[in-house]
């Protein structure tokens, strides 16, 4: 018998509302509108909206529009997150290109904090049902959360001359930082974790051939105006006759980064069980990215690729990668000690002798100054003091105009030498637990992808240091996104090698 007509009783206004509910999941999941009770609803929807749009204009049908399309989405962001995660990576990739192009009317920033929003609804909703808590209890987890914790408690910092500064910067460091266990919890296969790979290679191919475009064809139009509509941008980017190039993102620093890491991404997956054609691929795609990083004129990215090579070769050790290592590292000196007129290269040989830069010499006088603010404030002068947002939200404070440049002395002015302490044993524990689970995972195709996700926190940190490289996107998702695959990556190996034990 039907369930919509089983039991019904006319006097029980209980059972009348849900055969009422009833028939309507009746019209709409199972006929899908079909007939003509689906027809009858559609003209009283159209014609509300008719009559709306003619009452009010066309801002009643954007916002319709806007439900139609926002309503599913936020339904599968919910209850089907593999899909929201791809949604949220491509947005962390593109966000600051379509802001360049024009669409900051459009409030981009709060759209992902949103996303972030129900991505904490869904796992909570899962967990409820699952009753998975054990795969956060580890000791990166807990560290990641103090972290987080530590710089919502910055918004009662005493020394901290603006909460709004607080409030525009905790979304990049502290929010975006969530996203490690929405990660975690969500990316639970093998295939997955491919689809994320190819991504994270498809999407730094197509920004390094963005960045040869503007190398050897020129900006856009949209390009050329927000360069020229700033003389300090163009301060920091016009150097020797020559612009640093910056592909899609906010700036050349992040763009020269994200190549370098793609490049040691494609240099790992090299060694796992894939086919001779494309180990050749990602070989080219690998020399590639460097090449155009050299195009962004970032000095502290030049140092990354020999930094990640050296730790290469101690996590793979045997003679041909040690072969290979040999090569380019000989490949390395030769750049940094051959005669040239290309400035792309003279850049780069400058990054190796630092001590004859004069804009090095200012970093260290400048990180001399701040010495004594750092040993008065343990906790800081407050997340957001340093930067564009001091500037703009206390234009008077003592830490408004200091360039803080390299990320960890950012973290020590702004968070003080506790939050540096708490950062760096998070690192140190992250890059000590991705080692120990390179060497015991036994997958060779997992362990390719641990060994990709090692190089590039290892290298993000060494980049660091001379740069602030976790604060923007996508950099901020994408890290904390190889720091989550580490966990990910050692779990799906237990559980296959359960399997192939038969110990399940």
């Amino acid at each position: 018998m039907d369930d919509f007509t089983l039991h019904i009783d006319p006097l029980d206004p209980r059972q009348k509302k849900m055969s009422l509910l009833g028939y309507l999941k009746k019209i709409m999941l199972v006929e899908k509108f079909a007939g003509w009770p689906g027809f009858f609803i559609f003209l009283i929807i159209a014609s509300v909206l008719a009559y709306a749009i003619a009452s009010s204009g066309l801002t009643i049908a954007l916002m319709a529009i806007a439900a139609m399309v926002g309503l599913p989405v936020v339904y599968f962001l919910v209850v089907m997150p593999e899909f929201g995660i791809m949604v949220y990576l491509t947005l962390a990739y593109t966000i600051m290109w379509f802001l360049r192009f024009g669409v900051g009317g459009f409030p981009l920033g709060t759209l992902m904090d949103g996303m972030l929003a129900l991505f904490i609804l869904g796992m909570f909703i899962q967990m409820k049902q699952k009753k998975e808590w054990y795969l956060l209890n580890n000791r990166v987890s807990i560290l990641i959360l103090i972290w987080v914790l530590y710089t919502f408690l910055q918004v009662a910092n005493p020394s901290a001359e603006s909460r709004l500064a607080w409030v525009y910067t905790v979304r990049t460091v502290g929010l975006v930082t969530l996203m490690y266990f929405i990660f975690l919890f969500n990316i639970r296969t093998k295939k997955f974790i491919k689809i994320i790979i190819k991504w994270w290679i498809v999407w730094s191919f197509i920004n390094a051939c963005y960045a040869f475009k503007q190398e050897y064809f020129g900006f856009f139009a949209f390009e050329q105006s927000w360069l020229d509509s700033d003389p300090n941008i163009a301060q920091l980017l016009f150097l020797a006759g020559h612009w640093r190039k910056f592909s899609i993102f906010s700036d050349p620093v992040t763009f020269a980064y994200n190549m370098a890491t793609a490049s040691l991404l494609c240099m790992a997956v090299i060694t796992g069980p894939i086919k001779i054609y494309q180990k050749v691929i990602l070989a080219a795609l690998a020399g590639f990215f460097l090449y155009v990083m050299l195009f962004s004129g970032t000095r502290g990215a030049y140092p990354l690729i020999p930094a990640a090579f050296i730790l290469y070769a101690i996590l793979k050790f045997n003679k041909q990668i040690l072969a290979f290592t040999s090569v380019a590292m000989l490949f390395i000196v030769f750049l940094i000690f051959m005669p040239t007129s290309n400035q792309n290269i003279l850049r780069f040989q400058t990054a190796f002798r630092p001590n004859n830069d004069a804009s090095y010499r200012v970093r260290e006088m400048n990180q001399a100054r701040i010495k004594p603010y750092i040993y008065s404030h343990p906790i800081g002068g407050g997340l957001g003091a340093t930067g564009e947002w001091g500037q703009k939200f206390a234009p008077n404070s003592f830490l408004a105009h200091f360039p803080p440049d390299s990320g960890y002395v950012r973290t020590t002015v702004e968070l003080g030498w506790i939050g540096l302490i708490i950062f760096s044993v998070m690192i140190f524990t992250i890059l000590q637990t991705g080692i120990n689970n390179f060497f015991k995972v036994r997958d060779p195709e997992l362990k390719s992808y641990i060994l990709g996700m090692v190089l590039m926190i290892f290298t993000w940190n060494i980049g660091n240091f001379p740069q602030q490289a976790l604060v923007q996107y996508p950099s901020n998702v994408l890290f904390f996104l190889a720091v989550a695959l580490i966990g990910v990556i050692y779990r799906l190996d237990q559980q296959q090698n359960l399997k192939t034990d038969g110990k399940i």
